[in-house]
């Protein structure tokens, strides 16, 4: 099998609108989706991440203390599944709880690493 990973893209905004025990049951769903990947074995691992960072511009090496994009498109998590092909994974991607949050799921193969 090949590695893919998901990441997730926006999603911040529908967030913040919800009450706590929707963010809950939200947060349920993400681990229940999670964990049939997993009885499965095809989770691999996966994070959720800060909104803050930095940003190093090529050549002159410059260090911006945010990153240079707008909230939308600010990767806010990712996790690394295995399936056989892209199809497989973008059907197992089709099933991120986000999605229905306004959260874009790009799925991306992981390079091999050569043996």
């Amino acid at each position: 099998m090949k590695e893919f990973m998901f990441l997730f893209r926006g999603g911040d905004e529908v967030w913040d609108s919800k009450s706590p025990e929707e963010q809950q049951r939200q947060m349920q769903n993400w681990k229940e989706w999670i964990g049939e990947m997993a009885q499965q074995e095809k989770f691999v691992g996966g994070e959720r991440l800060f909104t803050h960072g930095n940003t190093i511009s090529p050549g002159t090496m410059k260090v911006t203390d945010r990153p240079l994009t707008e909230g939308k498109e600010l990767v806010g998590g990712y996790l690394v599944v295995k399936a056989n092909d892209l199809e497989e994974a973008t059907e197992m991607a089709k099933g991120c709880p986000g999605l229905h949050w306004d959260t874009h799921v790009e799925v991306r193969e992981v390079w091999p690493e050569e043996k």
